[in-house]
């Protein structure tokens, strides 16, 4: 049995490798062939280069699901044609062996892709985002017109509301604006910053421009008395510092796909989130579905085990290989749907993250016994249809 999972394995593990090799290189090819128009002065061709090369672990994470279920029918298909997996099911390997035996493979592969989305990937978009705003000055995840907004309570009990128009790299920011209301949600003071920086608990701005509303500023709108006392004093500073519970990760945070992010950050961001009264459920499926990572590859091997005993007079490997191609992105799909239904009818989070796995794991195990228990009726019937041809 070591044997035969040790031959299996080096069969998979190869055909794995070059199916992925060749989607990553095919995808950046047209990422690449997309990006030329943006090649410039401020951007060479080299820059574009340099951001490719960081977008390759998100694009592998995004791409090894696929590449392993294309892969496994691959290996299987080119098995089951040499009548290998005809060999190895006559010497008495079940179905549920056979199935056994691919999840065991599989466990490597789960520990490289768990490396791969807990610490590979996030510390590439955290450089592919900072590269991008170094060289493109700009980053689009999570960004409206008005640019990036923050909500924290304030330490005399009222709240304060920080507008980000820009990030730059390194915890720096530009055209900061900031909002402090009281406890009874009365906007006190708006100060303007050219530019801000995030560092131990503190975001200190440059050149700021304080706009103090009067406590009474209710009473000069309620009568048409003219008042000596100004509504709004203008003040103006160097420098201002405030102690603020946003840090440089949790701005990276904010412009990052969830599912690109580590699971320590994630948790980081979401008590964040829950500490502001602010919404988190996106962050929290997203944890579920980091956490079910290996869980897709296990399912993806599981799923390409039936297609790969389909008979060669019903299609050759160009035949399996498109019904994979087919699995493979119809689960992408209904994943991608099992998300956005999720969350527009508040479902679970955990439901939301494992029903398409759940699903898909089930069908792939029903069609796997249903094809052992039709082989075994088809054996049954061997001997009776040999004894009346002989009494003919």
């Amino acid at each position: 049995m070591r044997t035969v999972r040790r031959y299996l394995a080096r069969e998979i593990y190869r055909s794995t490798f070059v199916v992925v090799l060749a989607l990553l290189g095919l995808f950046t090819f047209f990422t690449l062939v997309d990006e030329l128009d943006t090649v410039g002065v401020n951007l060479p061709v080299t820059s574009l280069f340099y951001l490719q090369a960081l977008a390759m672990p998100t694009r592998l994470y995004d791409l090894l699901p696929i590449g392993l279920l294309i892969g496994t029918i691959l290996a299987l298909a080119g098995l089951a044609q040499r009548n290998e997996l005809v060999i190895l099911r006559v010497s008495g390997i079940s179905a549920n062996a056979f199935v056994g035996m691919l999840w065991l493979i599989s466990v490597p592969i789960m520990a490289g892709a768990l490396i791969l989305s807990e610490f590979i990937t996030p510390a590439a978009e955290i450089k592919s985002s900072e590269a991008n705003m170094l060289l493109r000055g700009r980053v689009e995840g999570g960004m409206l017109n008005s640019g990036y907004w923050f909500r924290e309570p304030a330490k005399d009990g009222g709240t304060r509301v920080i507008n980000v128009g820009r990030m730059l790299a390194s915890g720096n920011v530009a055209d900061l604006k900031m909002y402090e209301f009281d406890r009874n949600q009365k906007l006190t003071v708006m100060s303007q910053a050219k530019t801000g920086h995030f560092d131990n608990g503190q975001l200190t701005m440059s050149e700021v421009t304080q706009h103090k509303v009067a406590q009474n500023s209710r009473d000069f709108l309620s009568d048409a008395i003219v008042r000596k006392d100004p509504l709004m004093t203008l003040e103006q500073s160097p420098t201002r510092s405030i102690d603020t519970s946003l840090t440089a990760e949790r701005l990276v945070a904010r412009i990052l796909t969830p599912e690109r992010m580590s699971v320590t950050a994630l948790s980081d961001y979401i008590a964040y989130l829950n500490k502001n009264q602010l919404q988190a459920d996106r962050q929290i499926v997203a944890i579920w579905r980091k956490l079910s990572y290996p869980f897709t590859l296990l399912v993806m091997m599981t799923i390409a085990a039936p297609i790969s005993f389909m008979q060669t007079r019903r299609g050759g490997i160009g035949a399996k290989v498109f019904i994979g191609i087919l699995c493979g992105t119809g689960f992408f799909m209904i994943n991608q749907l099992a998300l956005n239904v999720g969350l527009l009818y508040k479902w679970p989070p955990v439901v939301t993250a494992l029903l398409p796995n759940t699903a898909a794991m089930v069908l792939a195990l029903a069609t796997m016994l249903s094809i052992e228990h039709r082989q075994s009726l088809a054996a049954m019937k061997v001997p009776y249809m040999f004894w009346k041809k002989s009494a003919i």
